[in-house]
């Protein structure tokens, strides 16, 4: 295939002993004439390309079918209103409603917030929302094009009415009130660090600002910085007592914390108790008991516990460390709720605040979007996705553990059915993956599929829910998700078994699990697509480039795929945390062993591979996927095509349209299917 022209330069830097070329750096400015001369004309060549699928029109079709159906979010009661997202399946983004009870809420409810009115193209989008103690002010942030940056504004919840305040120039927070409702905390970030896609050799360290309402920015009051060391995230939240601001501070993406305790005061906020404060466990708050804390850590255990927390820093537990993975505990009029992982699949247990009493509650679903709790009421909500359905949401009372789940958020007819599927747990060696099939189908013969991964930031990745996943059941695709060391399935122990200096265990895992589909007899090489997203587009590149003869089809997505740049460009540095940083010599051979683009070699046959990435994503800049892809159309020896598909105005990929959502991933999945011999139903 003649590729459109990508100019090699003679860009070559000696980083620890080794000459690195880098013949594709003109690549990382993302707002050059030649670069968006060079988006353009991939764009068009790709859609030549795609153009040409007879499976496209099927996946356009069904995609935008499931994609228009009506759908809700998960019920959150904030200062005595009831909030939920919703979506009548032609709207690009969800509209926020608001009630005064659960009743009124299930019936409709009010239209608090349309964010489709917020643009013209429907990008920009409802992040965070918060609500401040007395109910009045509804504080929600926006993010424009898919962007991490943050616009804070206020609306009043009774008449929906716009308060004159706003705060700009805000990231990775949410507006956190104090207890009188007259201001709020969020994390600021100064102009100098809006590097979007530019260099930058440090990050531009965030603050705690206190912002009044009713007062100019300029006048916030800065309660926390370190500008000694940019690497610190600081994330505050109010104490439910109303007595302190518990703070959280991390190094990037590590989980590893410390907890300073802000006491509340007539004129504010007093000096921090530095209940922890050094970075060596994961420690996160969940309520007051008393005069003490709970809190939720890996200190001493794994897969997690629940402690009593006295102001020194003395801990006791609560709920110790059991088999499984405490994925997350939230505070209830009762006591606690908890869910843990049963090998990657989410149990919720209702605890008194003693750690006693405890009593499973039986809800169904593959993954937990949300569980919204609070210690102010008996009843919380709980949401769940399976990998063929969005939602679930279930109403749970905190005293006597009664659920009931609530298919009446959804209003309107449900439309597009999604198949009945079968869902199985394999295990690839000491890999387990889930294994998903239409309930009509067999492995009587190897059938095109489907492998996604993940493997990092001990995220954990369950049977859940994308929007693709149903497209491609209903086509009679294998689904097979992989449990990989890094990610946070089985506790701390197996995601430190994945990062730094055992990041390539993560790929072994993932290779692992491809063979044992083609040993199994579920599918066979020319048969198998693999895809991840972000770390997992990571995970994808590092995959193909270290065994292109096991796959046929690459679909990397947003990825990190410049292992020796990352750390340069807007947020990248926090994820030295999980990957190691560059500037170690050490690290740096790590990095260079596995690093996507520095492992292409010419000459050699790559799967057929179709990037994805979003020209205003300014958490994984552009950069990695242009200089990638760009890489891979030179070395390129198979017949296989290697495209790339940008979307243009849109970020990482949260917030995007759902026009926008359907088409990629009908491209995406057309793609697939055409190169792995998946006949559409039409065909």
């Amino acid at each position: 295939m003649t590729y459109p022209e990508s100019r090699r330069d003679d860009v070559v830097e000696t980083l620890h002993g080794h000459a690195i070329a880098d013949p594709y750096r003109w690549l990382e400015d993302p707002d050059s004439a030649e670069t968006q001369d060079w988006v353009n004309r991939q764009n068009e060549y790709t859609q030549a390309e795609l153009a040409g699928y007879p499976e496209r029109q099927w996946f356009q079709t069904t995609l935008s079918a499931i994609l228009a159906r009506p759908r809700a979010g998960v019920p959150a009661k904030k200062s005595g209103w009831y909030f939920v997202g919703r979506n009548d399946g032609t709207q690009a983004q969800d509209v926020v409603y608001v009630a005064e009870s659960l009743g009124e809420l299930l019936d409709s409810g009010r239209v608090l917030i349309d964010p489709n009115k917020l643009s013209e193209d429907g990008t920009d989008s409802l992040g965070t929302f918060t609500v401040s103690p007395d109910g009045k002010y509804f504080a929600y942030g926006i993010n424009e094009s898919g962007s991490d940056w943050t616009t804070f504004r206020l609306l009043d919840i009774a008449t929906g009415d716009p308060v004159d305040d706003e705060v700009t120039e805000a990231k990775f927070c949410e507006a956190t009130w104090l207890p009188d409702s007259s201001a709020y905390l969020y994390l600021h970030y100064p102009s100098s660090g809006r590097n979007e896609g530019t260099e930058t050799k440090t990050l531009s360290g965030g603050q705690l600002k206190l912002h009044r309402v009713g007062t100019p920015q300029s006048d916030d009051e800065l309660v926390l910085a370190f500008p000694e060391d940019d690497r610190l995230f600081i994330t505050p939240e109010l104490s439910e007592d109303d007595r302190y601001v518990v703070v959280h501070i991390n190094a990037g993406t590590d989980p590893a914390s410390r907890l300073w305790v802000y006491p509340i005061t007539t004129d504010g906020l007093g000096e921090p108790i530095k209940v922890v404060d050094e970075l060596a466990d994961e420690i996160i708050f969940i309520r007051m008991a008393g005069d003490q804390l709970v809190l939720q850590t890996d200190r001493g255990a794994s897969r997690g516990r629940v402690v009593l927390a006295a102001l020194d820093g003395t801990f006791s537990d609560l709920i110790p460390e059991g088999p499984d993975a405490l994925q997350a505990v939230r505070g209830t009029a009762s006591g606690l709720a908890t869910v843990t992982l049963v090998d990657a699949q989410p149990v919720l247990t209702l605890y008194a605040l003693d750690g006693s009493d405890a009593r499973v509650v039986d809800v169904q679903g593959g993954g937990v979007l949300a569980l919204n709790a609070s210690t102010k009421h008996d009843e919380f909500f709980i949401g769940l996705s399976t990998t063929i359905d969005p939602t679930v949401s279930y109403v749970v009372s905190a005293s006597t553990g009664a659920v009931r789940a609530l298919p009446e958020l959804v209003r309107g007819a449900t439309g597009y059915e999604s198949p009945s599927v079968v869902v199985t747990r394999q295990l690839a060696g000491d890999v387990p993956y889930f294994l998903i099939t239409r309930a009509d189908l067999d492995f009587a013969t190897p059938r095109p599929t489907l492998l996604y991964g993940y493997g990092g930031f001990r995220i954990p990745v369950l049977a859940d829910y994308k929007q693709g996943w149903p497209a491609w059941l209903a086509a009679g695709g294998v689904l097979a998700i992989a449990n990989l060391r890094g990610g946070g399935e089985y506790g701390s122990d197996w995601h430190d078994a994945g990062r730094l200096k055992h990041k390539q265990q993560v790929f072994d895992d993932f290779i692992a699990v491809a063979e044992h589909l083609r040993d199994q007899g579920v599918t066979t090489p020319a048969q198998l697509a693999i895809h991840g997203r972000s770390n997992g587009g990571l995970l994808v590149g590092a995959a193909m480039t270290q065994r292109p003869d096991l796959f046929k089809v690459a679909l990397p997505g947003v990825g990190v795929l410049d292992m020796l740049r990352f750390h340069l460009f807007t947020v990248g540095a926090a994820w030295a945390s999980d990957f190691g940083h560059p500037d170690d010599p050490e690290q740096f051979e790590d990095l260079l062993a596995y690093s996507p683009l520095h492992r292409v070699q010419d000459g050699t046959p790559y799967p057929a591979t179709l990037v994805v990435t979003g020209d205003h994503d300014d958490r994984v800049v552009p950069l990695h996927s242009h200089k990638f892809i760009a890489a891979l159309q030179y070395a390129q020896s198979a017949a296989e095509p290697v495209l790339t598909r940008v979307e243009v105005n849109t970020g990482h990929g949260f917030g995007k349209p759902a026009a926008m959502i359907a088409a990629e991933w009908a491209d995406l999945l057309a793609f697939a299917a055409h190169h792995v011999g998946l006949e559409t139903p039409e065909q």
